[in-house]
């Protein structure tokens, strides 16, 4: 292992065991941080103006950001297997907190899916939001490392392909607007809100 890697993962893993607070916080974000994710999605996306389809598309676009991040850390995985933590040190050299899989280490697909919600929201989605999710984002990577499921690098190239992910969907985004115009029309958002009111009127 490199010696980034081992020196950063044990300072980081080295507190878990010891410190209470933070052996209850990390593995819950290390295991339910996507699930997070998805319901601050759907309570903003209710809580949204009814008329505001522009923020409303950069939901769309993070949520497909992350299918992309995971997809391309699949194939990653595939042609390239980093044992975990857990598997490659010898016993007693580390903490694991959370069960896991002994499955390819790199790249984090917690940390490739959070970064790409995150930065396509950037500049685009709800403010609030936006840091929310960037905050969850490192805080994702701190408790992968720490909870003893992933090296740094790890994390870090999870990252990297979240913000590529990110970009790569909003350079597409025009492609996917009809799928955002189906949401909008299904609730009666946007474009669709006067229609959905009069409709409700005429019943």
């Amino acid at each position: 292992m490199n010696p980034f890697d081992n020196h950063v993962f044990h300072f980081i893993n080295g507190f878990a065991g010891h410190t209470p607070i933070l052996d209850t916080v990390m593995p819950w974000i290390a295991k339910y941080c996507l699930e997070a994710y998805m319901a601050l999605f759907i309570i903003t996306w209710f809580l949204l103006p009814k008329k505001d389809s522009d923020r409303r598309h950069a939901l769309v676009v993070s949520v497909l950001a992350g299918c992309l991040a995971l997809l391309i850390n699949v194939v990653i995985s595939h042609f390239w297997y980093r044992p975990r933590p857990f598997v490659a040190l010898p016993h007693g050299q580390d903490t694991q907190l959370v069960p896991h899989a002994a499955d390819a280490s790199f790249p984090s697909d917690h940390a490739a899916g959070g970064w790409a919600f995150a930065s396509a929201l950037w500049g685009r989605g709800p403010k609030a939001l936006s840091w929310i999710y960037t905050i969850l984002g490192v805080l994702v990577m701190i408790a992968r490392v720490y909870t003893g499921l992933h090296w740094p690098t790890d994390v870090i190239g999870g990252m990297v392909i979240g913000i590529v992910s990110g970009r790569v969907m909003w350079a597409a985004s025009r492609f996917i607007y009809p799928i955002t115009s189906l949401g909008l029309r299904w609730f009666h958002y946007g474009e669709f809100a006067r229609r959905g009111r009069s409709r409700t009127v005429s019943r």
